[in-house]
């Protein structure tokens, strides 16, 4: 009798290759190497951390921090019997970004190193579903294999064709970052997160900022009174808004850019951010070879499993779309290389992902705002704490902004919690941590009944809880 051969697995050079090294791509390689597998990724730049390190969170958080500091300094009465006001241009600020910068690239380029990941520099584009060609910048090439591909591409700033980004006083949210002269007014067109964060650095600079929104409030998807906290306090401090607009046409000049907008107001300043949007970076990919299309904005479609239509390719982060966060993207890389693994540990990302808007004052939330709560007829009370009341914002002088916390008027449960001011990123996670609870463990007398050190930024979620409590009856 005849025995049946075995098929022979095939052969390749790795087991899984992972293109782009932002946070999404860190996620997958690390969980791969980590479980054994033999791991490359391929990074198109010189140096590891993506979009997230060089262009993105981490510079323009660094240039928010500076900015903010300048700005506490100038106004604090321990530094001002001079009456003179210390001045930085964004170049002076950018030295410092680049050294958190350099400092980020080095770490992360340890992890690939420790965990004996091969590193590719170079354009990988697909030649079929297991192979990859790796193009140099000199124009040599590599062809590499593997049992499975993540794609963690990222994204790009959308630069529509109408509009001359090679000209030196037009910039998106990636070349901003290269501004080496001093402006004394800008233009930013987009109002979203990257917009209305630089609109808060620039105008903490000095620079005369001009705010277009297509939109007829700042962050819609915020609650309306976090919406118009912001909106409060850029106008108060000098930046003009202009909602319901969009532009017609951009007019650049060798001293000036002319925005011309659809209502057929005109405006001028010495340069333009565009910051409307995001692509997906699939372009260069040649997804074709694979039979894998893109949708209009570059992005791909993926199960829960962040698996795409063809079976040994994973999508993670930006490419893939919304939520579009950094933190988020790790995540989604470590789920990925479980379900590559063919274990399940984990299950999706939290429900409730918090936001974090690094504005002037900062923004972050977390849970339901008001608006959804109302119109899914909910039950909720409101619980405020200002900041201006808490000892330690008196000594920090980081007395504007305010925590909501919004809770089930019967059960308690916590719902929502929203946040603006200094440090709002990083207060939101306390309450973030109670929502997480199970049943009972999720309520708002927990914050009434803990102990709080005192005197910190926490101890507003235990003001914020009794003014809320006693509004029950």
């Amino acid at each position: 009798m005849a025995t049946k051969q075995k098929t022979k697995a095939p052969s390749y050079h790795y087991d899984a290759i992972v293109i782009g090294t932002g946070p999404g791509g860190e996620g997958v390689a690390m969980q791969l190497a980590k479980a054994g597998k033999k791991v490359a990724v391929v990074e198109r730049y010189e140096a590891v951390g993506g979009g997230c390190t060089h262009w993105g969170t981490i510079p323009s958080k660094a240039l928010r921090h500076s900015v903010s500091r300048l700005i506490e300094y100038n106004s604090s009465p321990l530094f001002a019997d001079n009456h003179l006001s210390k001045s930085l241009t964004f170049s002076d600020i950018m030295r410092h970004a680049s050294g958190v910068v350099k400092s980020q690239t080095r770490l992360r380029s340890s992890f690939y190193d420790r965990n004996r990941v091969t590193l590719f520099h170079g354009e990988a584009s697909f030649v079929d579903a297991h192979t990859l060609e790796i193009t140099r910048k000199d124009g040599s090439k590599d062809t590499v294999t593997a049992g499975q591909i993540a794609i963690a591409t990222g994204s790009r700033p959308y630069c529509p064709k109408d509009i001359d980004f090679n000209h030196p006083r037009i910039y998106n949210s990636d070349t901003i970052l290269s501004l080496d002269h001093d402006p004394k007014s800008i233009i930013i067109y987009g109002a979203g997160v990257i917009g209305s964060e630089y609109a808060s650095i620039f105008r903490g600079l000095g620079v005369k900022v001009d705010l277009v929104n297509m939109r007829d409030r700042l962050l819609s998807f915020l609650d309306d009174e976090i919406s118009d906290a912001l909106s409060y306090h850029l106008w108060n401090n000098g930046v003009l808004i202009r909602h319901n607009e969009a532009y017609s046409s951009v007019e650049a000049t060798d001293d000036s850019v002319i925005l011309n907008l659809e209502s057929g107001k005109r405006m001028r300043a010495d340069c333009l951010l565009f910051a409307n949007g995001r692509t997906g970076n699939t372009d260069t990919l040649k997804l074709e070879n694979i039979g894998l299309k893109a949708d209009g904005r570059g992005q791909l479609k993926v199960n829960e499993n962040y698996q795409t239509d063809v079976d040994n390719v994973f999508a993670v982060g930006d490419v893939i779309g919304y939520p579009s966060l950094a933190s988020a993207a790790y995540n989604q890389g470590r789920f990925a290389a479980e379900a590559m693994l063919g274990i399940k540990t984990h299950s999706a990302l939290v429900e409730d992902i918090p936001s974090g808007i690094y504005t002037i004052p900062e923004i972050s939330s977390v849970g339901k705002t008001e608006q959804e709560l109302t119109a899914a007829k909910v039950p909720y009370e409101v619980g405020r704490a200002q900041f201006k009341h808490l000892a330690r914002a008196q000594i920090a002088s980081t007395q504007t902004g305010s925590l909501k916390i919004l809770f089930h008027r019967e059960t308690k449960e916590i719902l929502g919690i929203h946040c603006f001011g200094e440090r709002a990123s990083e207060i939101v996670h306390i309450g973030q941590a109670i929502m997480q609870q199970k049943g009972e463990g999720n309520t708002i007398d927990y914050f009434v009944n803990t102990t709080f050190n005192y005197p910190t930024m926490a101890e507003a979620y235990r003001v914020a809880a009794i003014n809320g409590l006693n509004r029950i009856f």
